[in-house]
This record gives structure tokens, C-alpha cells and sequence, in this order.
């Protein structure tokens, strides 16, 4: 182990982490440590016990996988609260903070615990080696994928596909009250009310995507994008779209939330993407369209908001 991890390893373990318990709770910006840091740590207090349960080969399939409700590895055995010992369980939490903005975090800590009780109840792995090539962290469980990005997964925000969700109850009401998502749908649908007649004609279809795993999926180049260009879009228009997409960055760490930027820069803008809102699972019949899409090159951004939110989002050099 270099010097500067036992650095690290020594102030984590030193500075209060073990006080921490099971909560969520934002620290403060001065304890701030970045994920690559963190995941070294974690790494180099293992037992061969849980490097065994839980550390997996950089090639293992489950690295890039996303869904809706999952675990990577058994929560009867391996939970975040019942199998982790000392200051491993804080680490793993520091882990996860490190990756969201205040904003983010409150929101998924509320999440967290409205469905599922609370953070020891998820599981995570690694993959690949902290520190000695290529690594990354995965936390998994009801309405969760989350991932680090050490930069390994090459040309993936976010370090691969993730989901996210809430459900408040199994079919909500029509304003999803309580919900920590729903303002993310409220400015899509902000931004439909901005369309002309025509715009929305083309913008509504009938049928939506299924909500599964293979909405992730990238289109082949060949394939036309559901819904409406945002490039087609007046200026005042064209803001309101980077209002939605700000809405989904903005949860995460501003150096994540950047790198997603510049690959949608990089992949033609927005104004490469389309939008489209579907009229099936309309909550309440009130025309405040519940599931709608994001997508282009290297996009995919789907959210069903009904009967409760599922999004799944998939960003990447085209």
C-alpha cells in the first residue's frame, strides 16, 4: 500500500468516521474525499472472507448492469448493515456521499429510507482492483443502481448505466405527492406546455418503452429517436429542455456531473436529442404527462413516473 492511501486510510479511520452510524447525513465540504480515495480504503480493509463475497473481476457482466430492483450480491448475507464491520460500513456511506451534491443526496437519502428503510439494507461490490488498475464500486437495492467512475469504463458518465426511483405508495396520486423525483417530470411537463399544437402532436405518442433493463439500450444510428428534436426548438423552448437534463446532473458530484456534459457536447448538444411524452400510464387522466424520454447519441434518459417513478438513465461517447 503507497504512503499516501496509509495517509488517507489513517484520516478516514481517525477523524471521526466511526462515529457516523447508519445515516446519510451531508458532511461537511472540508471532509470531503473523492471516490477513487475512498474505494482504496475500503479495498484495504477487507477481509478474504468479504473480498470473496463481494470484489468481482473488472470483465464480470454484473458490472455494467442497471435495474429497477436488485441486489449484486445476496442481501440476506451480504446487506450493508449486517455484513461490514468496524468503520467499513461508514467508508461504504462516505462512498456513496462522495458521489452526489447536497441536493442529490438529501433527495436519494429520502428515497433510501422511504423505500427500503435505510441504507444498511442495500448491498454493493467492486470490481476490478482499487488501486491497481481498473475499479469500480456498485451499490445496488430497491429503486437503486449507483456506480463510482474512476475513470475506468472508458467512455461511460457516471461510470455506466444507473436507476433511480420512489414510490410513495405502488400507484400514486396524480400529483405524486411526496415524491422526491416528481420535479424532474413537472419541468418536462413545463416544457411541453411550451410546445405549439403542432410540437405536441409530434412530441405525444400512445405506446411507452417497457420498463426493463433493455430500455438502456442505445438505438443503432440508423434509428430514429422517439418524440421531437430539441434542436427544433426556439431559443425559449431550448432553455426549458436544459432545465430538464440540469435536473437530472445536478444530483451528482460536480466533477460526475460535468464529464456527462461534455459528452453531450461532445455527441452533438442537445440539440441532438429528442423528447417524447406517452400517453399510456396518465395518472388521473389529467393530461400532465407521468412517463416521458430523453434520447439521442450516446443518451438515453427514460422516466416512467407511473404508477410510482423508475428512471433509467444511460449516458456515453457515441
Amino acid at each position: 500500500m503507497n504512503k499516501s492511501l496509509i495517509n488517507r486510510r489513517n484520516i478516514l479511520l481517525t477523524g471521526g468516521i466511526a462515529t457516523l452510524g447508519l445515516s446519510c447525513s451531508t458532511s461537511k465540504a472540508e471532509d470531503y474525499t473523492p471516490p477513487d480515495a475512498l474505494l482504496e480504503v475500503l479495498y484495504s480493509i477487507l477481509n478474504k472472507e468479504q473480498k470473496a463475497a463481494m470484489c468481482f473481476p473488472w470483465e464480470h457482466k454484473k458490472r455494467a448492469y442497471a435495474d429497477n430492483n436488485w441486489h449484486v450480491v445476496d442481501p440476506k448475507k451480504y446487506a450493508i448493515g449486517k455484513f461490514y464491520t468496524s468503520a467499513q460500513p461508514q467508508i461504504i456511506q462516505r462512498l456513496f456521499r462522495s458521489l452526489l451534491s447536497p441536493e442529490g443526496l438529501e433527495r436519494f437519502e429520502k428515497q433510501i429510507k422511504s423505500d427500503s428503510g435505510g441504507f444498511g439494507q442495500y448491498t454493493c461490490a467492486i470490481f476490478g482492483t482499487p488501486g491497481e488498475g481498473k475499479s469500480e464500486w456498485l451499490l445496488t437495492g430497491r429503486h437503486l443502481t449507483l456506480r463510482t467512475n474512476s475513470h475506468s469504463a472508458g467512455n461511460a458518465a457516471f461510470g455506466g448505466p444507473l436507476f433511480y426511483g420512489h414510490a410513495t405508495r405502488f400507484t400514486e396520486k396524480a400529483d405524486h405527492p411526496k415524491n422526491v423525483w416528481w420535479h424532474q417530470a413537472e419541468l418536462a411537463n413545463n416544457l411541453y406546455a411550451l410546445l405549439s399544437p403542432q410540437q405536441q402532436k409530434e412530441a405525444l405518442l400512445d405506446k411507452s418503452p417497457k420498463d426493463k433493463s433493455t430500455t438502456l439500450i442505445f438505438k443503432d444510428k440508423s434509428e430514429k429517436a422517439d418524440g421531437i428534436n430539441i434542436g427544433k426548438m426556439n431559443s425559449t423552448q431550448k432553455i426549458s429542455a436544459q432545465r430538464v437534463i440540469d435536473s437530472l446532473l445536478k444530483s451528482f458530484n460536480e466533477k460526475y456531473a460535468q464529464e456527462a456534459r461534455t459528452i453531450i457536447r461532445k455527441n452533438g448538444s442537445i440539440e441532438a436529442l429528442s423528447i417524447a411524452f406517452y400517453k399510456a400510464g396518465d395518472t388521473g387522466s389529467d393530461k400532465i404527462w407521468d412517463r416521458w424520454r430523453i434520447e439521442g447519441p450516446g443518451f438515453i434518459w427514460y422516466f416512467r413516473g407511473s404508477p410510482h417513478v423508475h428512471a433509467w438513465v444511460n449516458i456515453a461517447k457515441a
